[in-house]
């Protein structure tokens, strides 16, 4: 019993004991309680809602459209004034359409379980916790684990009305017409002005509260007033002080006890809940781990078949145009064949949503189409019950200016005479080709997985949960090759990803054991698992896990990618813009072609102190082992060879043609920004596609890595080789004699020196880092005082010895002060996201 009834028990017997004399009475069972009388001067529910209509659903709403209210009936309470436990989802149904922003539409919040309770006069919404847990039978342990952490309770009202059999009604308007959403704080937190819900311009949409038999949905017009709006609420919203959004709210109930969570084991490559479990025997860990998934499960067998009780259907949002929404529902459909493979032939399948559907009804699992102002993530995730893992509802969100994006990339690669053809080189054909391998990744993740960043190594391409670089090749002919740019359908991976999360074993199976074997075949066959947080870090280590590569040796595929970049850039031209277009927006069409390297630099670069390791198990497991140090060879030089002047310069037939903004195109920030005015700024350009080599290359754990690792094998590289080979190649013996590659030389050498500097004086650089950086710029600092003849490069020497000397002797210079080079243009779409995105 609660602590407050403990202590009413024990007063109530003191009493009896002073006033009694005589011996206590037999013990009586208690009558059963009467049902609560109407508070003094409360109203009965017939009473107040007196002329509107009872909404039967999971609760009883009734909607006063005159007064713009909503009113919810509740049942009787029982244990401790619980009324009622549910799954509570909010979201937005309009969003701002700012990517960085990150407030979409179709966008949900986390998934809550809550539960109502009555407290005398008041009824309060609770969210349990459910990080901390007993999975006991034994009642005193469960209440001793739930005393011992807290809750949060979300809402509150005082009941309007009550019936003597305990029936109460709160008035759920305040509860649907406030910011659940945290609109305020994420606009805040994106540093675009400060902004209050204002009551004033709010109100509950009577149209779009409905009530279901398992769920209620309510919606809320909310307006958020504001002042100093930040640049990306000025771009999109029609008057940037008043922000009006559609907020969305889903009260469900709680899924029945017939799902059976599956554990969670790191080699299967699902995501899912993490909670303490305070009743584990001694010998087994706290911490409880369970994926999560859909509910499939098998209803009969008929002609040899398993029938699924229930197949998983996903609905693409009719907004996505032809011939988007048919490449949605062909690539989300690719998951079909590896149900099938995991025992569920019908068990999964793709249709259009219906006339009328709610995209953000907990009963369809959704791909919705969002439109922003600039390209951004695409997300997939759903509504997971916290308690068990289970995915109660899928919902993908697909950035509609992402498909544009593709296009623009391949006709900077191939130009634009073939957009619209249909054939197989057309950029729209190309970007369809990626669109339906993404529909598939975002479903993916709506299904249960995670990234496998390290699928593009083996099995060519072997899962769609990998991010995809486009497969381009130099053909003998000296042209692009795109005719293996995207894979299509299900890979090895991805069938056994969903044969660990799905499969349904006989009675009498030992689940543990069987999941085990199919992860032990699947090692076996060389389908390795690796994900985000040993692929995105700067520092990362593991070379077969990245973003956007290919192959399986990182170097080699630098190299192709540099020539591909070469052939690209030699041919680009006029003919890279559609006709009927300013010539002034090829700069946006060059942007991602000059950078064509910039993730391949990345999965080369972890090479350089890489560790090859898995997620094994004891008894499985291999040992971590350092990367071969020829590979790491190849890779440096193939990372300094695209700081080279000659890779870094343009043709003049292009820059000719990079023509300065004409009125009404607006520069834009897929452009490269630089310091030359309106006009394109090579050097600027040259200087940000260096740094993007040099930052990876100098990266501090990097290079604590490399320290350590020769430390252990001498036959791996050593600081003073890597450290001494970026610096030749940044300042050879010899400067070109061309006055055009000098200049570019120079910018690499200032962009050398400001990251070594920054390496040497970081406070978070490794000491032997540390000592081996500012050795080298000592010795940096003698080979500048060499005299030459050529009077810019002393003017160039002269100025950057003086400012290594600041460094040196006077340790003047400070990180802030380095000469950065200009930040690129975004490469990955930035925003934020629920569960996983691309």
């Amino acid at each position: 019993m609660p602590r407050s009834l403990a202590r009413a028990s024990f007063v109530g017997g003191l009493l009896v004991a002073l006033l009694t004399t005589a011996a206590p009475a037999p013990a009586r069972k208690p009558p059963a309680p009467a049902p609560t009388p109407p508070a003094d001067g409360l109203p009965k529910i017939a009473d107040k809602v007196k002329g509107l209509t009872a909404r039967p659903g999971l609760l009883t709403t009734y909607l006063d459209r005159d007064r713009g209210k909503l009113w919810a009936e509740l049942p009787a309470p029982g244990a401790e004034g619980v009324v009622g436990e549910y799954l509570y989802v909010e979201g937005l149904l309009t969003g701002v359409g700012s990517n960085p922003i990150g407030l979409d539409r179709g966008q949900i919040g986390d998934t809550r379980v809550v539960r109502l309770r009555r407290l005398g006069p008041r009824v309060l919404l609770e969210q349990p916790n459910q990080g901390f847990r007993a999975l006991s039978q034994d009642p005193a342990e469960r209440r001793a684990v739930a005393e011992s952490f807290a809750t949060s309770v979300l809402w509150g009202a005082e009941i309007a009305a009550l019936d003597p059999d305990g029936r109460a009604l709160v008035d759920l308007t305040p509860f649907v017409v406030r910011d659940a959403h945290g609109v305020s704080r994420t606009i805040q937190e994106a540093k675009q002005g400060s902004f209050d819900l204002d009551a004033a311009r709010s109100a509950l949409d009577p149209d779009n509260c409905l009530s279901f038999p398992d769920n209620l949905e309510f919606e809320a017009i909310l307006t958020f007033g504001g002042r100093e709006p930040g640049p990306e609420v000025r771009a999109t919203v029609p008057q940037p002080q008043s922000i009006t959004l559609v907020q969305h709210h889903s009260l469900i109930r709680l899924p029945d006890d017939g799902y059976r969570p599956r554990a969670f084991d790191p080699r299967a490559g699902s995501f899912g809940i993490t909670f303490a479990d305070y009743a584990a025997p001694l010998d087994k860990p706290i911490e409880t781990k369970w994926i999560s998934r859909h509910r499939l499960q098998h209803a009969a067998v008929t002609d040899g078949v398993n029938a699924p009780k229930k197949p998983i259907v996903f609905y693409v949002d009719p907004a996505a145009p032809e011939p988007i929404r048919s490449a949605l529902l062909a690539g989300a459909g690719w998951w079909a064949e590896a149900f099938e493979k995991a025992g569920f032939p019908g068990g999964y399948r793709v249709e259009l949503l219906p006339p009328g559907a709610h995209p953000l009804d907990v009963r369809y699992n959704v791909v919705q189409w969002v439109h922003r102002a600039t390209r951004g993530w695409s997300y997939g995730g759903g509504v997971i019950d916290p308690r068990t893992g289970e995915m109660v509802k899928g919902h993908v969100t697909l950035g509609a200016l992402r498909v544009r994006q593709d296009i623009l990339i391949f006709e900077g690669l191939l130009g634009t005479e073939k957009t619209g053809s249909g054939a197989a080189d057309d950029p729209v054909q190309l970007a369809l080709a990626r669109i339906r391998q993404l529909a598939a990744h975002e479903v993916g993740h709506s299904l249960g997985l995670a990234h496998n960043f390290a699928a593009s190594t083996y099995g060519g391409r072997a899962s769609v949960m990998d991010y995809p670089s486009p497969l381009v090749r130099l053909g003998a002919d000296g042209k692009l090759d795109v005719s293996k740019a995207y894979a299509s359908g299900m890979g090895a991976w991805d069938v056994q990803a969903i044969r660990y999360a799905y499969t349904e074993y006989p009675e009498g199976t030992d689940e543990r054991a069987a999941l085990d074997a199919l992860l032990v075949e699947g090692g076996k066959q060389g389908l390795r698992f690796i994900t985000d947080e040993d692929a995105r870090p700067p520092g990362a280590a593991q070379p077969w896990s990245n973003l956007w590569d290919n192959g399986s040796d990182p170097a080699a595929e630098l190299e192709e990618v540099l020539r591909v970049r070469k052939a690209a850039l030699a041919s680009f031209g006029e003919h890279n813009v559609a006709a009927g277009r300013p010539l002034a927006k090829l700069q946006e069409v060059l942007a991602p072609i000059y950078l064509w390297h910039r993730y391949q630099v990345d999965a080369a670069v972890k090479a350089i102190g890489g560790l090859d390791y898995g997620y094994g198990l004891r008894g499985d497991g291999e040992p971590a082992r350092f990367v071969d140090p020829a590979l790491q060879r190849r890779a440096l030089a193939a990372l300094l060879s695209a700081i080279e002047p000659e890779s870094l310069d343009l043709p003049e037939s292009v820059l000719q043609l990079l023509l300065p903004r004409p009125s009404g195109y607006e520069p834009n920030r897929e452009m490269f920004h630089g310091q030359t005015g309106l006009v394109f700024d090579s050097l600027g350009a040259a200087a940000t596609a260096a740094d993007l080599v040099l930052a990876a290359v100098l990266q501090p754990e990097r290079l604590g890595r490399v320290a350590d690792f020769h430390r252990r094998d001498a036959a791996q590289p050593s600081l003073e080789e890597i450290l001494g080979d970026t610096v030749d190649a940044a300042f050879p013996t010899k400067p070109p004699a061309n006055a055009r590659l000098a200049e570019i030389a120079r910018v690499v050498q200032r962009v050398t020196a400001d990251r070594l500097v920054g390496l040497a004086s970081g406070n978070d650089t490794p000491y032997p880092v540390k000592v081996r950086a500012e050795a080298e710029l000592r010795d940096l600092a003698r080979k500048l005082a060499t005299p030459v003849a050529d009077r810019a490069e002393a003017a160039h020497r002269k100025l950057l010895a003086r400012d290594l000397d600041r460094y040196l002797e006077n340790r003047e210079w400070q990180p802030q002060q380095l000469v950065k080079a200009p930040e690129p243009p975004p490469g990955m779409p930035i925003g934020n996201g629920n569960f996983y995105d691309e």
